[in-house]
């Protein structure tokens, strides 16, 4: 059964930007600069974030990986707040 997710990311090296991009590309939709939606099994997210964890650097380079629901329930039209209503973000 495949999950929908949100795979999100910030590189500090152009080298690595271009190489996880590349390799995301073929993984899923690109929706904005940093951003893909896939639809994976579970074994196809582990293969994908091995496949990234190899080409980051742990150290310096941030990826999220956000699960989405069955039947997503956001729209978005032009430029929004940074976090949505509804979202609560704990730290």
């Amino acid at each position: 059964m495949k999950t929908n997710y949100l795979f999100c990311y910030d590189i500090r090296d152009d080298r690595r930007l271009h190489r996880v991009y590349n390799r995301m590309k073929s993984w899923g939709l690109h929706l904005q600069y940093s951003v893909f939606f896939c639809s994976l099994t579970g074994q196809e997210l582990q293969r994908l974030t091995d496949e990234i964890g190899e080409i980051i650097d742990p150290h310096m380079d941030d990826i999220r990986i956000y699960p989405l629901p069955a039947r997503p329930e956001a729209i978005v039209l032009g430029c929004g707040d940074r976090v949505p209503e509804g979202v609560e973000v704990v730290l």
